[in-house]
């Protein structure tokens, strides 16, 4: 789908290998993927925004169709200012799917020229929720396996300041 922009909206909090591998797949298939970064304060990030977007920025440098910048505000509108006719989403699992369905119906009536597309990630990444890492790294356990070494040294470093 070249010509196409498709956005690929997320808190990414810690950007996992999940989340590289959905972008890698996205960024054969589009002209452009745009990694937008959502402030999200309700969900209380570890990293700050600036911090989420500079990580992301880092582990997807070698991917020259990808541009990672922050967002607030309602999703949608951020599409429409980025010119995006495609909504990216990942679906690790069938219980990801209801609400992800649902939230396409609801993006599908805030701004009908956008359309949502769907991609799973790698089998040896299904498993992997930012959430999940976080609470790993938390409790002080070893989330090597689903992070790159540069996002695992600023968790780590994060994780123990909150000590």
């Amino acid at each position: 789908m070249k010509d196409v922009v498709a956005l690929y909206p997320g808190t990414f909090d810690p950007f996992t290998r999940g989340h590289e591998d959905i972008v890698r797949r996205a960024a054969l298939l589009f002209e452009e993927v745009v990694v937008a970064v959502a402030a999200s304060p309700g969900k209380g990030p570890i990293f700050s925004l600036d911090e989420r977007v500079a990580i992301a920025q880092e582990v997807l440098s070698p991917f020259p169709n990808v541009r990672v910048t922050g967002f607030s505000g309602l999703l949608m509108d951020f599409v429409r200012a980025q010119r995006a006719r495609v909504v990216l989403r990942g679906l690790r699992a069938v219980s990801d799917f209801e609400y992800e369905f649902q939230m396409a119906g609801m993006n599908r009536k805030l701004y009908p020229d956008v359309e949502t597309v769907f991609l799973t990630p790698a089998e040896e990444y299904m498993f992997i929720s930012a959430t999940m890492v976080r609470e790993i790294a938390r409790l002080g356990g070893d989330v090597s396996k689903f992070v790159q070494a540069s996002v695992l040294a600023q968790l780590q470093h994060k994780v123990n300041l909150k000590r």
